[in-house]
């Protein structure tokens, strides 16, 4: 049976699923115009006292979501 893993990040009383922070950043490059398979690279930075998710896409386009 394969292993089934959850990552949250709880700060002041709210919760967040990093797998949705995860589809956010790659609804926003999707958005751009850009293809999910030309996606190579996705840096998140969680900064729940921001309520905010910077990301870094392929190593060179940057931007922030807002959580």
């Amino acid at each position: 049976m394969a292993m089934k893993s959850n990552i949250y990040v709880e700060y002041q009383g709210k919760q967040t699923d990093c797998k949705d922070v995860l589809a956010a950043a790659k609804k926003v490059w999707v958005d751009e115009g850009n293809k999910v398979k030309d996606l190579k690279t996705v840096d998140l930075y969680i900064k729940p006292e921001e309520n905010a998710v910077y990301y870094v896409f392929n190593e060179d386009e940057s931007g922030k979501i807002e959580l």
